[in-house]
C-alpha cells in the first residue's frame, strides 16, 4: 500500500492509540479462556446461555463460575473494540482520505471477522479454529499499532536522517524476524490448544532467539532514530518473552530436578501462561514495527547502505 505523509487528524491518531490499547482487552481476556479452557463455557453465540450478550448478569460468575465470567468478559471486550473500530473507521471518512480511509476499514473489516472466526470456534466447537482465532487475534493487533506509527507525527523528521550502517544482510534479518515469530506463535497455539508440538516450540523459541537478537543488534547499530528505537523494542520484547516462556514451561510441566511439581489450574499457570501468550503478540508487533519501518525508509531512500549497485539508469547510464 502507497503511504503519502501528510498530516493525519489528530483525531485520529488518538482514536488509533485508543484502538491499539482497547485490542489488548479481547486479546488478553482470549489467552486467559484458553489457559482456563473456558472456550466452551456456553455452549451458544452471540447469545449467552439465551441471555443477550449486554443482558447476561455477568458479575453473578465472578466467584461462582470463573470459567463463563472470563469467557462472558471477553465477549464484551471484543464488542468493544469492533464499537471503537466503527468510530475509527468513521472519524477517518470523514476527517482522512485516502490511505487513512482505506487502513480504517480494513481494521473494521478485520474485527468483524474476528467475531465471526470466535462464533464459528463456539458453534462448531473445534479446537482448531481457537487456535486460529489467537492467530487472527494478534495479526488485528499489531494492524492497529503499524496504523499508529504511520500517523506518527515524525515521519518528516525520520525521514530527514540518513542511514548507512543497515547492510544488506541487516535488512533480510529485520524482515525475517516477524515471519520467524508468527511461526513461532502458530507453534505455541498448537501447544496451548492442541496440546502437541513442545519440542518443536522450544526450538522454535532457540531459533526465533537468534533471529531477533542479530535483527535487535544491526537495528540498535543504526544511524536512523527511528530503526535505533525499534531494535530497542525488539530486545526488550524478547526479553520479557524469554522470560515469560520460562515460567510458562515451569509452572505447567515443573522442574524435577529442583522438585518443583506443577500443579494444574494454579493461578500462577495461568496467569504466566496467559502473560506468555500476549508477550508473544508484543514480541510479534515489535518486529512487524521494525520491518515496516524500514521499508518505509528504504522506499524514501534514507537508507543508503541499502542501494545495489543495479537498478533504474539515470540519463548518463549510471545506474541508481
Amino acid at each position: 500500500m502507497s503511504v503519502s505523509h501528510e498530516t493525519v487528524h489528530p483525531l485520529i491518531r488518538k482514536l488509533a492509540t485508543t484502538t491499539c490499547l482497547v485490542a489488548l482487552l479481547p486479546i488478553g481476556m482470549g489467552a486467559l479462556v484458553t489457559t482456563l479452557k473456558a472456550g466452551m463455557a456456553f455452549a451458544d453465540w452471540p447469545s449467552s446461555d439465551g441471555h443477550n450478550m449486554l443482558l447476561y448478569p455477568w458479575f453473578r460468575d465472578f466467584a461462582t463460575n470463573p470459567e463463563k465470567f472470563t469467557e462472558h468478559g471477553h465477549r464484551l471486550a471484543g464488542m468493544l473494540i469492533g464499537f471503537l473500530s466503527i468510530v475509527l473507521f468513521a472519524a477517518a471518512w470523514r476527517l482522512g482520505r485516502g490511505w487513512v480511509r482505506t487502513y480504517a476499514f480494513s481494521i473494521l473489516v478485520a474485527v468483524i471477522l474476528q467475531g465471526l472466526l470466535g462464533g464459528a470456534r463456539v458453534l462448531f466447537d473445534r479446537q482448531h479454529l481457537a487456535m486460529v482465532h489467537s492467530i487472527t487475534g494478534a495479526s488485528f493487533f499489531c494492524m492497529c499499532i503499524v496504523f499508529r506509527l504511520m500517523c506518527s507525527t515524525k515521519w518528516s523528521e525520520w525521514f530527514g536522517q540518513r542511514d548507512e550502517r543497515l547492510t544488506p544482510v541487516g535488512a533480510a534479518l529485520v524482515a525475517l524476524a516477524p515471519v520467524t515469530i508468527l511461526g513461532q506463535y502458530g507453534l505455541g497455539g498448537l501447544l496451548r490448544h492442541l496440546h502437541m508440538m513442545l519440542n518443536e516450540h522450544l526450538i522454535g523459541a532457540v531459533i526465533a532467539t537468534i533471529v531477533c537478537t542479530s535483527a535487535s543488534i544491526c537495528l540498535l547499530r543504526c544511524q536512523s532514530s527511528l530503526l535505533r528505537k525499534s531494535g530497542v523494542g525488539i530486545a526488550a520484547a524478547l526479553l520479557v518473552q524469554l522470560l515469560l516462556g520460562a515460567g510458562s514451561y515451569v509452572t505447567r510441566f515443573g522442574l524435577p530436578m529442583i522438585g518443583y511439581v506443577a500443579t494444574s489450574g494454579s493461578l500462577s499457570q495461568a496467569v504466566i501462561c496467559s502473560l506468555h501468550t500476549v508477550g508473544g503478540m508484543f514480541l510479534f508487533a515489535s518486529t512487524l514495527v521494525a520491518a515496516v519501518s524500514m521499508v518505509k525508509l528504504w522506499r524514501a531512500g534514507c537508507l543508503s547502505g541499502l542501494r545495489l549497485d543495479f537498478g533504474v539508469a539515470d540519463g548518463r547510464g549510471t545506474a541508481v
